[in-house]
């Protein structure tokens, strides 16, 4: 019998159970894939609503069925969800298979049961991830001042995640732009899972699993696209349900890229490496090249077997160190190569070039972020939007811009974009606390306020 990936079968001991088949436990009990002391000294006796606001990030959240809040735990920020232990459990053993096959999604840090409150009421278990710096949800996104094509381009990242998942054989499930953080990735988007709640990971998927996914995302997506302009959010020429077919158009060209056999003839071997090089142009590298005879002898079938992501970030990091987006990547790897030609210096080694690179231009624009947005944009993105800053000024004068002029006049012009706004701050996390569905029981008297504005927190 087919097994998983060893590296999956053998990422967590957490084995979760269905309710009543193992007993609660009747203490506190912490997995924690986190060594981080900070975690023993939180308030799980008090209901995730009710944990005081010191320990709070003030971060937008995406919409849940379930209260969640981000807080601080020493020096990380972490994410907690409240729900019920058997949700919980299973929700981390997926996680923790999904980042040990190297996918895309949120860092699970540990999952928290056995909870009781001060007068011996069980209360409902906690699912910790870590917060995944620079992301945001879609809502969130919309807040800001962005182009007309970020529906499109969100939905590019998205396709690209879920084709990333089935080819790993995850069935997600709940797939909605909901579910996902987005990480900007040059002028694109970088899509991560946050909720596999609903998910399950196979051997391999069928077609009808990949097709109910893809058919359930539109749905979701055209939803919730309707949602963001009814509230005026979404720019007027956006069409939601061209936008929910996109999705499905781009998943299946890039599934047919990376999966369908292409047939050759003995003399066209050249094909094979065209056919390696649109992967990579893609951002996908390929690790192995199942190649057969027809029966005739013929023609040559060839199909990829073993293909994953990150071709350009992969060759950066190895490089110079940086861990960044696969479109980041492509882009400071183009400006390497101009720094290489404009230093005369295509006979180098081109690792001892990136390291000059590193020290003369890419360091010391970042070290320019100023403070306040250094928990708002990434250095690598700071980057590439800078050299798209000063490509426009130098086109606007009619001659080159020195890389010092062109920081400044972005960090006054453009940096400002964005911060969100404290009234587009709230309305996000009032609709991510809108979205709350679990309910079973109120938390008590202490958390219901006279004002008929203030939030009643359920369980």
């Amino acid at each position: 019998m087919p097994q998983l990936d060893p590296r999956a079968a053998k990422a967590t001991s957490v084995q979760a159970q269905d309710e009543g088949v193992s007993a609660e436990p009747q203490a506190l009990k912490i997995t924690a894939a986190s060594s981080n002391p900070k975690m023993f000294t939180l308030p799980w006796s008090k209901p995730l609503a009710t944990w005081p606001e010191e320990l709070l990030a003030n971060l937008p959240r995406g919409i849940s069925r379930h209260v969640v809040r981000f807080v601080h735990v020493g020096d990380e920020v972490y994410a907690m969800k409240e729900i019920t232990r058997p949700v919980a459990e299973r929700e981390y053993e997926l996680l923790r298979r999904l980042k040990k096959l190297d996918l895309p999604t949120v860092t699970p840090i540990a999952v928290v049961t056995g909870r009781h409150d001060d007068n011996g009421e069980p209360l409902e278990a906690i699912l910790v991830t870590k917060h995944l710096k620079f992301s945001l949800p879609y809502r969130a996104l919309f807040a800001r001042n962005l182009r007309p094509d970020t529906a499109g381009r969100l939905i590019d990242a998205l396709a690209v995640l879920m084709v990333r998942l089935h080819l790993t054989g995850f069935y997600w499930g709940d797939v909605s732009l909901s579910n996902v953080l987005f990480l900007r990735d040059a002028d694109a988007f970088s899509a991560f899972l946050v909720d596999a709640e609903t998910g399950d990971l196979h051997m391999n998927l069928t077609e009808g699993q990949r097709e109910y996914d893809i058919d359930l995302a539109r749905t979701n997506i055209i939803g919730e696209l309707m949602d963001l302009s009814s509230g005026q959010l979404l720019p007027g020429e956006v069409d939601e349900i061209e936008i929910g077919n996109r999705l499905v158009e781009r998943y299946h060209s890039l599934w047919s890229t990376l999966t369908d056999v292409d047939s050759f003839k003995p003399d066209e071997m050249w094909k094979i490496e065209k056919r390696v090089n649109k992967l990579n142009e893609l951002g996908f590298y390929v690790d192995e090249l199942e190649m057969k005879t027809s029966d005739d002898g013929n023609r040559l079938m060839v199909r990829p077997r073993v293909v994953d992501a990150g071709y350009a970030s992969h060759k950066l990091l190895r490089l110079t160190g940086l861990d960044v987006q696969e479109n980041q990547a492509r882009r400071l790897l183009n400006d390497l190569d101009a720094y290489r030609a404009s230093t005369w210096r295509q006979d180098e080694d081109l690792e001892i070039v990136a390291t000059d690179w590193m020290r003369e231009q890419f360091e010391p624009t970042v070290r320019m972020i100023p403070r306040e947005y250094r928990t708002q944009i990434e250095p690598a993105q700071f980057f590439h939007e800078i050299l798209d800053h000063r490509w426009f000024l130098a086109e606007k004068a009619g001659h080159d811009v020195p890389m010092g002029e062109a920081v400044a006049s972005y960090i006054e012009n453009v940096l400002p974009q964005y911060k969100i706004d404290r009234k587009a701050m709230d309305a996000i996390i009032a609709d991510a606390d809108a979205g709350v569905v679990d309910d079973e029981y109120t938390y008590g008297d202490d958390v219901i306020s006279d004002d008929p504005d203030a939030a009643v927190w359920s369980h």
